[in-house]
């Protein structure tokens, strides 16, 4: 580890990151990270983490990867309550709130705080669960995505001599906005695990996106067919993942934990566990300790369950960070369940898990050419690991 790192994560929060609302009926309901640091702090995480308040991104910041015409129509939405539905302000996704510029702006700051801490060697692992807006772009905000702060804080890194990122998002959908800032720039390696764009949006991430004429094979892109369940998932991740990763060798790793995969989200149509989820985080852990130093960035993103699942996942999440177990049987604190009930008017979920422990067939098995999940597999490998210099059938 570098001179001054230290194994106690980051963790960007408070109470301003609640400000990031769209309002009553929108399905990112700031209530799910308030829930989820609330869960945090009864399960005794948050003792083993170091809570830090982003302040505000300014204009400069956001202008590495934002239009400058795009940052002014926010702020005008924001402060005006006037609408660019051109560049996404206004939309029934994206609809207007008084402290949009503010709210976003700071979730920026919050992941390129993260991002500098690790890369500068201050810490090994930072998280900012209220991160991972990967669907903005440039020009438009998109998906609920005012500001990509991932995209933000990758360029961060690069400014200060990173030369080999690499971004894995595991969010139900495609992280459209992060590769299209990257198509073409061979520094940044971007790998997308998602529901496939032929039944969720926004619909992109096809196995032949694989990045631009001058960054080629710096994209890989795995769209999954809907109603994929753990062994599908995991046995994705496993044979695709690991491996363009380790090609790539990058000096950092920055990840996307998007929680909208689990079967009982309102907005995508996989079937995945909050236990296969956090099996996930914990492969990207031991990824980052194997080929960057343990240098490792976790954002949230996507997820609507908003008491049943994105709580558990996200205090799971925060646990593979600080390296505390959360056993699959834990039982929620009743404290936390008493404070749902009261404000929501409903049981929570009584367990930290929903099965025992997900199972998978590593790709290794071999491959079925009558498994949807298979084909969709192969796709990828035979367009994406040529470019990285991997063999499609060995490696």
């Amino acid at each position: 580890m570098g001179e001054g790192m230290t194994q106690r994560p980051r963790v960007e929060w408070a109470p301003e990151m609640l400000r990031y609302d769209f309002g009553r009926g929108h399905p990112m309901a700031p209530d799910r990270l308030a829930l989820t640091i609330d869960l945090a702090a009864e399960l005794g995480l948050l003792e083993h983490v170091d809570l830090v308040a982003a302040e505000i991104a300014d204009d400069e910041l956001l202008a590495t990867v934002h239009e400058p015409a795009y940052v002014a129509a926010v702020r005008r939405a924001a402060d005006e309550g006037v609408r660019d539905e051109a560049r996404g302000l206004g939309t029934a996704d994206d609809p207007l709130f008084p402290s949009m510029h503010e709210a976003s702006a700071r979730v920026v700051q919050g992941t390129v705080d993260a991002a500098l801490a690790v890369w500068r060697g201050q810490r090994t692992h930072a998280v900012n669960i209220t991160g991972g807006m990967h669907h903005a772009m440039p020009g438009a905000a998109s998906g609920f995505c005012v500001y990509n702060d991932v995209a933000v804080a990758i360029r961060a890194m690069l400014a200060e001599g990173a030369e080999r990122v690499a971004y894995v998002d595991v969010d139900a959908h495609h992280g459209d906005g992060v590769q299209a800032v990257f198509w073409d720039d061979p520094r940044v390696l971007t790998v997308s695990m998602h529901e496939s764009g032929r039944s969720l949006f926004p619909g992109s991430g096809h196995p032949d996106e694989t990045g631009g004429a001058g960054a080629p094979g710096s994209a890989v892109n795995l769209p999954l067919p809907a109603g994929v369940g753990d062994a599908g998932w995991l046995r994705a991740f496993d044979a695709v993942v690991p491996a363009v990763v380790r090609a790539f060798r990058p000096q950092v790793l920055v990840t996307q934990h998007g929680c909208d995969t689990h079967g009982l989200d309102p907005l995508s149509n996989l079937r995945v566990s909050v236990d296969a989820q956090v099996l996930v985080a914990r492969r990207l852990d031991e990824l980052a300790h194997e080929l960057t130093d343990g240098r490792w960035v976790a954002v949230g993103g996507g997820g609507y369950a908003i008491i049943d699942v994105v709580p558990r996942a996200w205090a799971r999440l925060l646990a593979v960070a600080a390296h505390r177990d959360v056993a699959p049987g834990t039982t929620v604190p009743q404290a936390w369940r008493e404070r749902v009930a009261q404000q929501y008017g409903r049981e929570g979920p009584d367990r930290m898990s929903d099965v025992a422990e997900p199972t998978f067939r590593a790709w290794r098995s071999g491959f079925d050419p009558s498994d949807d999940v298979d084909r969709a597999i192969r796709a990828t490998r035979s367009l994406s690991f040529p470019h990285l210099g991997l063999d499609v059938d060995h490696d």
